[in-house]
């Protein structure tokens, strides 16, 4: 029996991989990655590694073993079809007759079209008859912090999500979650609605911002058009501009906030607050 990785050596397929290897032996860990060099690293600590595209179905023809706990992280190629992706994934899964497979998929309040593929991927997965975990992970806390630059640089938080709230959490807790299912008794056939123990507001993270950095920083809401020109000016290709202003025009309807407390039963300890996330990213 392996614990199976499909995008290991993404952002949260790489924190699921380190925590796996202070839980269980290197060797029964099989990362799934596209780029084995990539994984140089992982392979040198014991883990098994195997070379499979989701665009190439026939790479995983014998990936799996019966009996395999797998992961399957969601992908990010969204002009490729990501349903189709996942397909192929969930079908050597079912044909190998693995014990469960997992999917990080989007919470079930989340209706912007970023929650689509999420939602036709669990009805894939459910009508597969296979043993499923919906580990439904809510925002990260990086997808903000990691783009501190133009926010110091300009003094302001812009976002479209008014006065909206959010419960983010980090990629190390969503991991978390993931290697608790992965590594436990009694996940099959369940559905956990993940997000941080807070919710916030931007103004909230702006105050945050401005008290650890000492700059005076203030939230400047904006109408989703005006995000979707920043974005795209920014660099972001304009599809995915208008995914992450949808995003927000969601979180200003409240449909980001998570109050199930799934994240901290899951993982036996409180998710990462907004002070600490701000903290890590000033600090990093």
């Amino acid at each position: 029996m392996s614990i199976v990785v499909t995008g290991a050596t993404g952002h949260l397929g790489r924190h699921v991989v380190e925590q796996l290897l202070e839980k269980v032996p290197a060797e029964q860990i099989t990362a799934v990655v596209r780029d084995e060099q990539k994984a140089a690293d992982l392979a040198a600590r014991g883990v098994r590694l195997a070379v499979a595209d989701y665009n190439a179905p026939e790479t995983f023809g014998s990936l799996f073993a019966a009996g395999d706990k797998v992961l399957l992280i969601s992908g990010n190629e969204f002009d490729k079809g990501r349903v189709a992706q996942h397909k192929v994934v969930i079908d050597a899964a079912k044909a190998a007759g693995v014990a469960l497979l997992a999917y990080t998929s989007a919470p079930g309040t989340l209706k912007a079209a970023l929650a689509d593929d999420h939602r036709a991927t669990e009805e894939v997965l459910l009508a597969s008859g296979l043993p499923y975990t919906l580990l439904r992970n809510g925002w990260y806390f990086e997808n903000y912090t990691e783009n501190l630059a133009p926010v110091l640089e300009h003094g302001a938080v812009v976002q479209a999500a008014g006065a909206g709230r959010i419960s983010a959490a980090s990629r190390a807790d969503y991991a978390a979650a993931a290697v608790a299912v992965l590594t436990g008794e009694g996940h099959e056939n369940k559905t956990y609605e993940l997000g941080g123990d807070e919710p916030f507001g931007f103004a909230e993270y702006a105050a945050e911002l401005s008290r650890q950095t000492g700059k005076e920083i203030a939230y400047t809401p904006v109408t989703p058009e005006v995000l979707t020109g920043i974005l795209t000016g920014a660099g972001l290709p304009g599809p995915l501009a208008g995914i992450l202003a949808e995003v927000d025009a969601s979180i200003e309807k409240g449909e980001l906030v998570v109050t199930t407390g799934d994240l901290t039963r899951l993982t036996g300890r409180p998710a990462q607050s907004l002070a600490e996330a701000v903290s890590a990213a000033v600090k990093g």
